[in-house]
């Protein structure tokens, strides 16, 4: 049934039942849209709106001097364009950006005051730094290599509150605490004491009464805070019932007996007999209502012992800020509205306001982005009302709290870091300098922005190198959540809860994807139909549903928004009216199930899909598997290398394509027409339109993980293509859909012991077929710099060296592409300067016959490492231009040319012998015309692209290469290895079926069926029910049967084949419907005892490899202090002998054993020397001697001051 659809897509026979209400969206929006918006580099700079770059200029801008006599005012910014392409980036180590220059306007004024008059303006443009941009793969490439900005999950800013540890004396009732958090600036907290008064902390520091803070907002008197809290009444003076035991609401002060009452304290009959004396009539006191049985502020209130008024208040807070330090009024003042109410020191985002609005219940606009006095009554009175047990604390781990900083909110704050840096170098100079001399370029120094942007993508925790293991990998990096880096949670502190699946992760963050490790739960997946919306919120998609009726009417809710909603799962049965067949239906709200009849439901779900990320998505039947396995099969999907044969999998979950397409690794036509001309590295269309469209395909290249991209055409010359049509697969596609790893018949039997304990037994035929074997390519780099005792050279002339060791350098010292090497082969000769010694006459007389020649110059040519080996694919060299002679650049320019010219040449002869052709062909002048114009076209199209190549080669021969200071040459080899499968690789499905290969057994040996056909893979069934991931069996199962049929399958998680179907599947090929069969033994030719399950399951080679792992030693690099060996593969070292392998020889007594195990092999420097000889001369080795780490053992004494003598045996016994 194998067929393809118009645009050349593989169809596949589709088992879900659900229709598809919404195609998934775009999977790297999130990073381009971000990066996007923060340039919004293809808008003019008056349409910009005011996000991004523009918001941050806008922000710091105007910059006044302290005089206020001149202001440097910001006008616009620009963008240029990239010097250098992306793939040129990447072979010289650059990074690929655009320079930003923003244009500034120095206003100069006179006068003072009301009479200040403009009296100059200065107007110029300034270069700022060269900023990175974003691929259209939405990927970075810094210092030549390719980097992904991992997107940030923090904490919303805003005001939140939550339970406290004090437990409440007086009152009864809960203790809480409220926060308001900004997105920059000074966190306000309030707390409880454990009598329930209310304390205040800024930035976590001392504690100040929270009344204090009241007044220093300008509510000085007792009475006006009680009224902004409490409703007041008045009664009369004589009703005592209604007065006793009430706080009375305003100061009264009896002149009569010279007595006061203060707002807030209480009538007893004291004071009532006091206030029986007075002239009044009524007394205004808090309604009881409000306060009675309730934890109040008036305790604090009367705790407070300032001298009411706000400039004590005020006083007050910077002496507990500030202690120490002398304080003025003003200076209070301005600190305090310095720290909540000045934009440029506290900011709350507009995310921020929108919390705080919709947690008080205000209405502000969210471009009021500082506090305001509303803001922190409001808090006040919601942490009394939540005492008192009205409204709800908040839950930290709720996505309505949690939100997303994207790529380009992250270098907005990175670039305001650096443009804050500047304004502050900029004030110093404006009061240093005459301003009416200077031009603005004179005043503004930008290192700090160029500082802050290469700190930020060079070294955060966020700019990540890029996973490139295979399109997956890629993908699935730009989708990922991070709860870690700056701002964010801390990995050894992070608690069980912020790691845990919470409701509101439902279609927003996948509860299966994460990592195995000490990251567990604080890195996971964005989900398929996720998308971020202005304020950072996680939104997913829901139908909405209407008086029981379900309409495809899409809508995205946020956390926040979903918990007023009660929401229908999308596998809920419908009639053709789109109305709900069930009487009552499982829904979820909040956190809940709950069975609810139709009428209530508000919304439901798009796809059984949106719930899981992009990776776990591709597992089918997912539904059948652990969750725990389930995680390592969607991790180990990222971890599978590209094949040189990729299969796409018989069966897939139906976004394989999507996939593929989305990462960008495959070649689509941009425009309709028929293919003109295709081979290995080029593909030509020659359009609808007239017009012929070019695509130079990648050959070749490493990636990060030094696996390899290669795209392959796969459309045919003379094909007739259409636009959006796969034109080439790339290393891990197959016809356009994403193939990672092989479809292979596999049998769950006990092998001869051979698959105990998740061990693997294959096929040779895997080995023969090339059905696993995989590219692996490697970087060596060399470079000549400039040292102090003189140039190094890249040269064939090497001392020391026999002719055989050179036979694959050319005349410039560099290894010949195609050359087979091995290890310790050398890939670039090169020669540095030694140290100057004092010269013998034979070099004196040596140096002035031969000149400098006979210049002392010693090794250092780059070999090919221990365990490398391979053939030579490409070399790079990158040279200064300083480095080479006129004479050698003119020679250079004139062999491209050259080069060219023949190319050139051999275009025009073609075009000329297909014309003869074409006219013996076409006899009708028409159509002959036609074809001659495509000839012409196609031959002028291939001389402007060689013109083109030629231009750019003059041009860099001409300019020289961008080297690091220092460095005068760079050579690049690339080798690359065929890699075919062997015993030690990691095999893995996609339900976490993971093993590694313990036998290769000839195929003539392998159990095989009943028509005689060996198996390919041989796995242990006792793998599967401890582990519960039946998704395996289930595959395996309709695999066999597709296979058997010749059809690809579509099994969409929750949502795929169910056990009837498979079933059928089995009947209609003609196999048993439980999936089993005789198995016979490949060596006896027995049949085994019970039916053995076998089917096709797909089957990935994953990045661990074992040539990778494989390690020997024999001497090596030692450690510097305690010359013992170094540690691992990377440093050629040594296995570690440790403390509990020592215990185990001590065990069974072998002294001798040990003794040379802690010696000779390890720090005994002369006995290793010696032993080393010893072997070499195959004499018997000495005793071993004194191990460096007892000389460390004693310097370490004498470090103490204790004197220490070493005393041997023999002595000691003479001594007596």
């Amino acid at each position: 049934m194998e067929g393809f659809d118009r645009l050349g897509r593989r169809k596949r026979k589709d088992y879900s039942k659900l229709p598809k209400v919404l195609e998934l969206p775009n999977l790297i929006e999130i990073q381009k849209k971000s990066y996007d918006e923060f340039l919004q580099k293809d808008i003019p700079p008056e349409k910009r709106q005011n996000i991004g770059l523009q918001a941050t200029f806008n922000e710091i801008f105007p910059i006044e001097s302290t005089r206020g006599d001149v202001s440097l005012e910001f006008v616009s910014y620009a963008l240029g364009e990239p010097k250098y392409t992306v793939i040129e980036c990447k072979e010289r180590g650059m990074t690929y950006g655009a320079s930003l220059r923003f244009t500034v306007r120095m206003v100069i004024a006179e006068g003072e005051g009301s009479n200040k008059k403009v009296k100059e303006v200065k107007e110029q443009e300034v270069y700022a730094c060269e900023i990175p941009l974003m691929t259209d793969r939405g990927t970075f490439i810094i210092n030549g290599a390719e980097r992904v900005i991992v997107n940030q999950l923090h904490r919303s800013p805003g005001v939140s509150f939550d339970e406290s540890e004090v437990v409440l004396s007086a009152p009864i009732g809960k203790a809480y605490t409220a926060k308001i958090v900004p997105y920059r600036g000074s966190w306000l907290e309030f707390e409880f004491d454990s009598n329930g008064i209310i304390y205040a902390r800024i930035d976590k520091k001392r504690k100040i009464l929270a009344t204090i803070i009241l007044r220093a907002l300008g509510y000085t008197t007792n009475e006006s805070i009680l009224k902004l809290f409490y409703k007041v009444i008045e009664v009369d003076i004589r009703n005592k019932e209604k007065l006793i035991n009430k706080k009375i609401a305003k100061k009264v002060v009896i002149e009569e007996t010279n007595y006061t009452i203060n707002a807030g304290e209480d009538i007893n009959e004291e004071v009532y007999g006091n206030l029986q004396k007075s002239k009044l009539k009524t007394i205004e006191i808090v309604d009881p209502s409000e306060i009675e049985d309730k934890i109040t502020i008036i305790p604090t209130l009367l705790k407070d012992n300032v001298n009411p008024t706000q400039e004590d208040a005020l006083i007050e807070i910077y002496r507990k800020m500030r202690p120490g330090q002398p304080v003025t009024i003003d200076s209070a003042r301005f600190f305090f509205e310095n720290m909540f109410f000045n934009p440029k020191r506290y900011d709350l985002e507009k995310v921020g306001r929108y919390k705080i609005n919709k947690k008080l219940g205000f209405n502000f606009s969210l471009n009021d982005r500082t506090l305001r006095k509303e803001d922190i009554i409001g808090t006040l009175k919601y942490l009394l009302d939540l005492s008192n047990g009205k409204g709800e604390k908040d839950d930290i781990d709720h996505f309505g709290n949690r939100r997303v900083r994207s790529v380009g909110e992250l270098v907005e704050n990175q670039f305001r870091i650096g443009l804050v840096r500047m304004e502050k170098y900029i004030k110093e100079k404006m009061s240093m300098v005459d301003i009416n001399e200077v031009m603005p370029i004179d005043i503004i120094n930008t290192k700090p922005i160029v500082a802050s942007l290469r700190e930020f993508f060079g070294t955060s925790q966020l700019s990540q190198f890029m996973d490139q293991t295979n399109p997956l990998a890629e993908l699935t990096h730009k989708r990922r959540l991070s709860a870690l880096g700056p701002g964010g949670l801390d990995r050894e502190r992070a608690g069980i809860e912020v790691r845990d699946v919470h409701y509101t992760h439902y279609g927003r963050m996948c509860p299966i994807e994460t990592p195995e490790g000490p990251n567990i739960g604080l890195i996971s997946s964005l989900t398929t139909y996720a998308r971020i919306n202005e304020l950072g919120f996680i939104e997913t998609p829901y139908r909405k549903v209407v008086n029981g009726v379900v309409t495809n009417t899409i809508e995205y809710l946020t956390a926040d928004e979903e918990d007023e909603f009660i929401i229908a799962q999308a596998s809920a049965v419908l009639d053709e009216k789109g109305r709900f067949v069930d009487k009552l239906l499982q829904a979820r709200y909040k956190g809940d199930f709950p069975l609810v009849p139709p009428e209530k439901i508000n919304y439901m779900d798009v796809s059984p899909m949106q719930i899981v990320s992009v990776s776990t998505a591709l597992i089918p039947f997912l539904e059948h598997d652990d969750a725990n396995r389930a995680l390592m099969g969607s991790n180990y999907q990222r971890q599978a290398v590209p094949l040189i044969r990729p299969e796409a999998p018989i069966i897939g979950t139906g976004i394989e394509y999507k996939v593929s397409y989305d990462s960008k690794v495959i070649v689509t036509a941009l425009n309709s027409g028929v293919v003109e001309y295709v081979d290995s590295r080029r593909i030509e269309i020659f359009t609808d339109d007239g017009n012929i469209d070019v695509y130079n395909l990648i050959k070749y290249e490493r990636t990060n993980q030094n696996t390899c991209i290669d795209q392959r055409p796969i459309v045919k010359k003379g094909q007739k293509v259409f636009k959006g049509q796969v034109i080439a697969d790339s290393s891990c596609t197959d016809m356009g859909e994403l193939a990672l790893g092989q479809n292979v018949l596999v049998a769950l039997v006990p092998w001869r012991g051979y698959n105990f304990e998740d061990a693997i037994v294959i096929s040779e035929k895997l080995l023969k077929e090339d059905k696993f074997t995989s590219i692996y390519i490697e970087e060596f780099s060399i470079e000549a710099r400039d040292t102090k005792l003189g140039e190094e050279e890249i040269t064939r002339d090497i001392p020391n060296v026999s002719e055989d060791a050179l036979k694959n350098l050319d005349e410039n010292g560099i290894v010949r592409v195609g050359a087979e090497v091995n290890p310790g082969d050398i890939l670039v000769g090169k020669v540095t300067p030694k140290g100057e010694t004092e010269s013998t006459p034979e070099e004196k007389l040596l140096r002035a016959i031969f000149g400098e020649k006979a210049k002392d110059v010693k090794n250092a040519s780059l070999k090919v490492p221990p365990g490398t080996s391979g053939i030579v694919i490409d070399v790079k060299v990158f040279s200064r231009k300083e480095s080479m002679s006129k004479a050698k650049i003119s020679e250079l320019k004139k062999k491209i040319k050259k080069e060219y010219e023949k190319m050139k040449e051999n275009i025009l002869n073609m075009k000329n012998q297909e014309k003869k052709i074409l006219k013996e062909i076409y006899k009708d002048k028409k159509e002959l015309d036609e074809k001659i114009a495509i000839a012409e076209k196609k031959a002028k199209v291939r001389i402007s692209e060689i013109e083109t190549k030629m231009e750019k080669e003059i041009q860099r021969i001409e300019e020289g290469d961008s080297l690091p200071p220092g460095v005068i040459k760079l050579v690049k080899v690339y080798i690359a290895k065929k890699r075919k499968i062997s015993v030690g690789d990691k095999l893995s499905g996609r339900h976490g079926n993971k093993g590694v290969i313990a036998k290769i057994v000839k195929e003539e040996d392998m159990p095989y069926l009943p028509d005689g056909t060996p198996v390919d893979i041989v796995l242990n069934p006792l793998g599967v029910p401890g582990r519960m991931n039946i998704g395996q069996i289930l595959e395996a199962h309709l695999g066999w049967a597709a296979k058997t049929l010749n059809y690809y399958v579509s099994s969409p998680v929750f949502d795929g084949a169910k056990e009837e179907d498979i079933k059928l599947a089995l009947k209609e090929a003609g196999l048993p419907e439980s999936g089993k069969t005789k198995l016979f033994d490949g060596i006896t030719g027995e049949p085994f005892d019970e039916e053995v399950t076998v089917g096709y399951m797909y089957i990935m080679k994953l990045i661990h490899m074992v040539d990778d792992k494989i390690h020997a030693r024999s001497t090596g690099p030692y450690s510097l202090i305690t010359q013992q060996p170094l540690g691992g593969r990377a440093q050629f070292g040594g296995q570690r002998f440790g403390e509990m392998e020592v215990w185990a020889l001590e065990a069974y007594g072998a002294a001798h054993t040990l003794q040379e195990i802690l010696t000779i092999k390890s720090d005994d420097v002369e006995g290793r020397t010696k032993t080393y000889e010893a072997i070499v001369k195959g004499k018997s080795p000495p005793l071993p001697g004194l191990p460096e780490s007892f000389n460390v053992l004693v310097k370490e004494l004498q470090g103490l001051a204790l004197d220490v003598d070493l005393v041997k045996e023999n002595e000691k016994k003479k001594k007596k």
